[in-house]
Parts: structure tokens; sequence; C-alpha cells
């Protein structure tokens, strides 16, 4: 029996199945798998084992004959004791055999690896954890930017690539040595490889108490389909809302700073404004220079509001011109839509996050913005009218 030619072979030739088999398995991969888990605050968890000095998630090998994602769920139940459903692909990752350093007394041929969506963990399921006794020494969650320094680079960015797809929620990225192909906007800014600032502030829906200053104005500015706009830093991959401090010619109005500082940042109008709270904002070690890291003589001296409103976005011009050269630092904010659940994502709001994210849905549904499915960014590269 004949099959037909491997794709790297002349047109017209054929091979015998034994000629074709071992074709193929010269050219044969390994196989792993892992599962990305995070909890209530987007960190990740890696496991600290005994037989290497860099941090690892769950997983391993694919046994002969296995699935990648039958191995992912056998791996968490023999590292961490947690039997689990494991149906969703976050990337796939093509490893060289020259990208991963191993020896070559290993003879490594290169890797097909896949990491699984382990979803996000509350209290009682972290509790729930139950370590082998033998490989894995112990569990912790490591905020995403902490992950270089904790593991080889390829794993690294095989990670971050992969969590910054499950907020995109595309589907499994595909990646080579920890790179995706088709770069999303997350991947082109480098969301979450600078530590998130912890922003744990109690939220508060009611005015903000007399003689509190204000000390940051921001807001939810709804697009049509349900997504806002949200500000990348082009030098750190943070994410932001529009808006910034008062200034004089605000008068004390924080709906005032909201409409100047989107106007000069991204070039963003809204209208039908919603006042959705304040977050309470004293000094802490969570709180480190104050609201968005002030320092110096903008630091707060003692409790402070950040005021939060909701409003429709009517128009976006061009991008503020930035400089054409230079370091990413001096250019202005990459603008793109997400939704509100992606926001606060690639945030460290704490506890409190989900008591906004409730009020600023109540107020898209005041506004008569439909809820946004979710889907990747989208850069807004160019004037918008809505």
């Amino acid at each position: 029996m004949t099959t037909p030619s491997a794709p790297d072979e002349s047109p017209g030739t054929s091979m015998t199945d034994e000629e074709y088999g071992a074709l193929r398995a010269s050219a044969a991969l390994w196989a792993g798998t892992s599962v990305l888990i995070t909890d209530v605050r987007g960190r990740v968890l890696v496991q600290r084992v005994d037989y290497r000095p860099s941090r690892l998630l769950p997983g391993g090998a694919v046994d002969k004959g296995e699935s990648p994602a039958r191995a992912a769920a056998r791996e968490l139940w023999e590292e961490l004791g947690v039997t689990a459903v494991v149906d969703r692909g976050l990337a796939v990752d093509w490893v060289s055999a020259e990208s991963f350093g191993a020896p070559g007394v290993m003879r490594f041929p290169g890797e097909i690896l896949h990491v699984y969506d382990g979803g996000v963990w509350d209290g009682e399921r972290i509790a729930a954890i139950r370590l082998p006794g033998h490989e894995v020494e112990a569990v912790e969650f490591v905020e995403p930017a902490g992950l270089p320094g904790l593991m080889i680079p390829g794993d690294a960015r095989r990670v971050l690539s992969a969590l910054r797809a499950r907020v995109e929620g595309a589907g499994p990225a595909l990646l080579e040595n920890g790179v995706p192909i088709a770069p999303g906007v997350l991947d082109r800014v480098g969301a979450l490889r600078t530590a998130r600032v912890p922003r744990h502030h109690p939220f508060d829906p009611a005015p903000v108490p007399d003689g509190l200053p204000v000390h940051r104005s921001q807001g939810w500015l709804f697009a049509p389909d349900g997504r806002v706009l949200v500000l990348l830093d082009p030098a750190t991959g943070a994410a932001r809302l529009p808006g910034g401090a008062p200034r004089p010619a605000d008068h004390g109005d924080p709906w005032a700073t909201l409409v100047r500082e989107a106007d000069g940042e991204a070039a963003a109008t809204a209208a039908r404004p919603l006042y959705l709270g304040h977050l309470l904002g004293p000094e802490s070690p969570e709180d480190p220079g104050g609201p968005e890291g002030l320092d110096g003589p903008d630091r707060p001296d003692g409790p402070y509001a950040l005021v939060r409103h909701a409003a429709a976005l009517t128009r976006l011009g061009p991008p503020p011109a930035g400089p054409a050269a230079g370091s990413p630092a001096d250019r202005a904010p990459v603008r793109a839509l997400a939704t509100p659940e992606q926001v606060l994502e690639l945030s460290d709001w704490g506890p409190h996050g989900a008591a906004q994210l409730a009020a600023v849905h109540r107020a898209r549904d005041l506004l008569g913005v439909p809820r946004a499915d979710r889907r990747p960014l989208t850069e807004l590269t160019g004037p918008v009218a809505y």
C-alpha cells in the first residue's frame, strides 16, 4: 500500500506506509500541557517544585495515547488534588529545540505545549488544594508582572500571552516560543508586564462628603456597542480609565475635570454624564504614592476621593499627537475599546472592584447601552463619531 507524498516531497511521488511513518516519526515533537489559574485579584497560581529552581504552572507531559485536555485534568488531580473539567484552551505554543536550552544528552526535539484555562479560584477552592507530598513543594499566587523573575523566559512569555488571550476572549492564541504569531493590542503594548498598582479602595455610590478632597476624576465612557474607552500606556502596558487630577479651571467640578482630561489625553468627548460614586482612598501600604502613584508635592496628606462617572461617548478625534520618535514614555496612550469586565481584569481593584462594576452596569442600563459580549480589544487609531 502506498501513501500520498508528504508536503515536502516532489509532486507525483508516493511512499509506502512504512516510509511515510518513518518520515513522520523523524519529525516528532514532545507534547505538554499546563493550566492557567488565577485568584480573584488576577494573580497567577504557580508551583514551586523540587527538581528545578524556576516556577511552573500546573501541568506536565502528555502520556502516550492521551489527549492534552485529559492530561491537563490528570495533572491537576496529581499535583493539586483537585478534580476539574478542562475544556477551554488559551494557547498552543510551538517550542523550538533551539529556544529551550536543553542539554544535548536530552535530545530535545521541540515541543507543542497546550495552555488551558483553569478559571478564577475563590478562597474556598484554593483552600481545597492538597499537595502530593513530593515533587510539588508549594503553590503561590503571583502578580503577572512577577512571572519573568520566577520562570524561565519562554515559560513566562507563554503564560503572559495566554493570560492576555484569556482577557481578549478570542480563542486559543497560536504562539511560537511564547510569542503570538498574530499579536493583539494587549500583546503589542505588553499589557500585564509591569505590576498593576493595587487600588483596594472601598466604592461608595454616595456623593463625596464635604471637605474630602477629590484627587482624581475618571470615567466609564461607553461606545454604542457597550464597550468602554480604556487607555493603554505604551511604556508600561498599564490600563486605565480616561481622566485625571483636578485643576483650578475646573472650579471644583469633577465632571469638568473628566471632560478636560479625556479631551486632552484621548481626544474623547462624551455626553449624558451619570455620577457613579467615589472611591475612598486613605494612604496605606497598599496605596503607594496616593492615587495613580502620585508622589512628591502631589501626594495626598490624608483621605481623598477618586470620583467615577459614566457617560456616552459622542466623538473621538484623531489620536493626540506625540513625538514621532523617542521613548514610549513620551508617547500618547493607546486608545482601545474593552468590555467593563476586561478593564477590571487588567486592573487590581481588590475586593471592591465588583461593587464598582455593578454600578457601571446599572449606569449602562440607564444610558440605554447594550451589554457587550467579550471580544478582542479594538484599537482606535482614527477619528470616530457616534
